[in-house]
């Protein structure tokens, strides 16, 4: 791309995205049926799994209150069919809700049981139906004066679906920034025998032995049909972003955590830049009505976001590592002049700091909201417009080994140079998270920080990356050096290699799916590739390029194309698909 091109792009970006509409062309819904109801697909919200292999069910059932869930439940035990939970959002990225490929199975949707939300204002408790949207819970309970105190920030997610991945915002302060650690009471719904009726309604609570199982459960125990959430009386929060150096990260994100309760802190390494969030609780008569609109979840007009996945492919395929950089350069430019979306009153940004209804703070997600005027944005990721398509890493670290890796991504840096991680700072860098230590058996042990990096995929799953030896080796170095833990809901399948051993309790929750699912009915072999860390004995051809394997040979590379398996540069007990123009294999 010529000079004089990207410079209209860019042009193009900042007059647009000032002007996009609070409402688009929602996403595709990710049940896709042939028929009414059968021969039915499910994708994910990039509508393309990890093996980028397809995931069905010969039908689909749509309960609307929790009996009709119950029977729903009895009438696929009856019939011995596998059974999985699907919502109307599907961000999960491993396959967890696939069922197993056979015609003995069945989706059972939560997209219509979402009407009931009780409000409790003597205990300070909502309880509301698995299938309610975060964005409709937040709403409703601030109505009544009351706030949600941790929730994801990507509000396109479901009550039950949030809490079952172990879904999180940020804080170390109370109970912590994981949404399942404020949960007090839950329903779940589990096959039983026929003299019970073949499914049941058991309710838990903090007290019962089963509730930390519950807590976090990958939808493997059962059907979630009901969440109670402690609440708080209604705030506010303020906010205000500082851009800075990096230097000493490494060394302040512990008191950052401790000194903001819903603090994060966002690092953009080829910059050089680190971002830190203050962010904290304020008087509900402090002065300010603002808006948390987060950039990356606003609509993007579609031609905008075909363009800028186009520049990114086309500077991939040309190993144009200027191009990526001069990208990054003016996205994290572009965040700091409009504060990544905060905006003071609801329109634009006009100073720090913003100040606004926890409510209108905590979440976001105005791409997911569709008008009947403006049918020319979507979200940025919308898979019918060929937009952004990329990938999510999620590791979440013992805050004592965290500074460490910090070190490490540094030195990978300082070797391999700066401008070859532009990579990661066209989406949002390294972001850095708390979450507090939880009883939950798939929940962290211990206070823990949490770091996402999104990175580019191609389109095709043969297609090497440009740099992609640098992306798996931080990857390795999370889940292999550091032992993270990877976030249940996202991640490639090499970050769960092992993972059983990660958590103390895994044999506890594991006893628990014997107990209350003898029969394997929410399991498929996709859940026990996630949940036991399986790798598939065969690695074929170009395994690693996917993140389906780590490479041991250059075949699982691309040689073809001049990408071999490589140790890593700094931790150097990982292999990598390197671009070389000879194998030292």
């Amino acid at each position: 791309m010529t000079n004089l091109l990207w410079l209209c792009l860019v042009l193009w970006i900042s007059t647009a995205t000032l002007f996009t509409t609070s409402s688009a062309m929602p996403p595709p819904n990710p049940i896709k049926c042939n028929d009414i109801n059968s021969n039915c697909q499910l994708s994910n919200s990039y509508s393309v799994w990890g093996d980028r292999q397809t995931c069905h069910a010969p039908n689909i059932v749509y309960p609307t209150t929790e009996e009709q869930l119950r029977q729903e439940l009895a009438n696929a035990n009856k019939n011995n069919l596998k059974v999985k939970i699907v919502t109307k959002f599907s961000h999960t990225i491993p396959k967890l809700a696939c069922p197993s490929n056979s015609k003995n199975s069945l989706f059972i949707s939560t997209e219509k049981y979402d009407s009931t939300i009780d409000i409790n204002m003597e205990r300070l408790t909502v309880t509301t139906d698995g299938g309610v949207g975060l964005r409709k819970l937040i709403d409703t309970i601030e109505k009544a004066g009351l706030s949600l105190v941790a929730s994801t920030y990507w509000e396109g997610v479901t009550v039950a679906g949030v809490i079952s991945t172990g879904a999180h915002g940020s804080s170390w302060w109370g109970k912590g920034g994981a949404i399942h650690d404020h949960v007090i009471g839950l329903n779940l719904i589990v096959p039983v025998n026929e003299n019970e009726g073949y499914a049941k309604i058991i309710k838990l609570t903090p007290q019962d032995p089963l509730f930390n199982a519950a807590k976090v459960s990958l939808g493997l125990l059962g059907i979630i049909s009901k969440v109670t959430f402690q609440m708080e009386p209604a705030f506010k929060r303020s906010i205000t972003l500082n851009f800075t150096n990096d230097s000493g990260i490494e060394d302040e994100f512990m008191e950052h955590a401790r000194k903001n309760e819903f603090g994060d802190i966002q690092w953009y390494p080829s910059r050089q830049i680190a971002v830190y969030r203050y962010d904290n609780r304020v008087p509900l008569n402090t002065p300010g009505d603002a808006l948390n609109d987060f950039l990356g979840f606003q609509s993007n007009p579609i031609l905008l976001s075909r363009s800028v996945r186009a520049a990114e492919k086309g500077f991939e395929n040309t190993r144009n590592v200027g191009g990526k950089c001069t990208m990054a350069s003016f996205f994290v430019a572009y965040k700091k002049l409009i504060a990544n979306g905060l905006k003071n009153n609801k329109l634009i940004f006009t100073g720090y700091p913003v100040v606004g209804h926890q409510g209108k703070m905590q979440s976001s997600g105005s791409c997911l909201y569709s008008s009947s005027i403006d049918i020319t944005s979507t979200c940025a990721w919308d898979p019918t417009i060929n937009g952004l398509f990329f990938y999510e890493s999620t590791a979440i670290f013992p805050s004592s080994k965290f500074g460490n890796f910090i070190r490490d991504i540094k030195k990978l840096r300082d070797l391999v140079k700066p401008e070859n991680m532009c990579g990661v700072d066209i989406y949002n860098g390294f972001l850095f998270r708390f979450i507090k230590a939880s009883d939950a058996y798939l929940g962290q042990g211990e206070d823990s920080v949490v770091v996402d990096f999104n990175y580019y995929r191609a389109s095709d799953a043969l297609t090497p990356r440009f740099n992609q030896d640098i992306w798996e080796e931080i990857e390795q170095m999370a889940f292999l050096k550091y032992g993270a833990k990877p976030h249940w809901a996202k991640n490639r399948n090499v970050a769960f290699v092992d993972v059983q051993k990660k958590y103390p309790k895994f044999n506890k929750f594991v006893a628990a799916m014997v107990q209350l699912d003898p029969k394997n009915m929410f399991s498929s072999e996709w859940s026990d590739e996630i949940l036991f860390g399986k790798q598939e004995d065969f690695k074929g051809d170009g395994c690693a390029l996917e993140g389906m394997c780590i490479c041991s040979e250059d075949r699982h590379c691309s040689p073809s194309k001049g990408y071999f398996c490589k140790p890593g540069l700094v931790y150097q007990q990982a292999h990598v698909c390197r671009f070389s123009s000879i194998s030292t294999s």
